[in-house]
């Protein structure tokens, strides 16, 4: 079974035009797909919809097999915080709060124990070398760390999915290589699945699977 399938997605607006038009994609278990596109293609509606930050028009998105469009959005805010990580290209990180508690913010946004993730996010930290950052602020580490920051976020609850939005979008060449490089090492050590959206070339390079979508379509499938 698929982690995440889309079936015939449509997202219009409200003058008919179509962002999506009749998607159908599958994402398989371990996969790192990357979906390739120019500024307006579509890529990062499909991946608001991949995560149920927002709803299509008409068709059906499944996670691990239950469709998430006919969720209420209660079900909808514990899903995104528990199976589902976001990684977006402007980091988002909650500026007054230390990284830690940065990482940490998912866990306590669904009312959870932060001790008992302690051992979970020093691991975390190591892992993705911001551990000696702990205690500082956002605005006093480098954009490639922070970038760190909200990769280590968005998997502290060892989601079934990670969605990335153009994950090097704010870097420099050399960070960009560097986030890039952890992205796949994350995807083969742990098999986490990951989803990016990307104009970049180099940056689809990474994944194991491409897709490429123009105008709202899916045009082609690059394996």
């Amino acid at each position: 079974m698929s982690i995440l399938e889309l079936k015939n997605v449509t997202k219009s607006f409200v003058d008919g035009i179509n962002v999506l038009d009749n998607v159908s994609l599958a994402v398989e278990k371990g996969d790192f797909l990357s979906i390739e596109g120019a500024s307006g293609s579509g890529k990062s509606t499909l991946l608001t919809i991949m995560g149920g930050i927002d709803m299509p028009t008409e068709g059906q998105v499944l996670l691990n097999g239950v469709d998430i469009t006919e969720m209420k959005e209660r079900e909808l805010a514990i899903l995104r915080r528990r199976e589902i990580g976001f990684v977006f290209q402007f980091f988002n990180l909650a500026p007054y709060l230390t990284v830690k508690e940065n990482i940490l913010l998912p866990i306590i946004l669904d009312g959870k124990k932060t001790s008992d993730y302690e051992d979970s996010v020093k691991e975390i930290m190591e892992k993705l070398g911001v551990l000696q950052y702990a205690k500082r602020l956002p605005s006093t580490i480098s954009g490639g760390e922070q970038q760190r920051v909200a990769i280590a976020r968005g998997m502290i609850f060892s989601p079934s999915i990670l969605l990335l939005d153009e994950p090097t979008g704010n870097l420099d060449s050399k960070n960009s290589v560097a986030i890039m490089e952890l992205l796949k090492e994350i995807n083969e050590q742990t098999g986490t699945t990951i989803v990016q959206v990307t104009h970049s070339v180099e940056n689809a390079l990474y994944g194991n699977r491409r897709v490429l979508i123009k105008d709202g379509i899916v045009k082609n499938v690059k394996i």
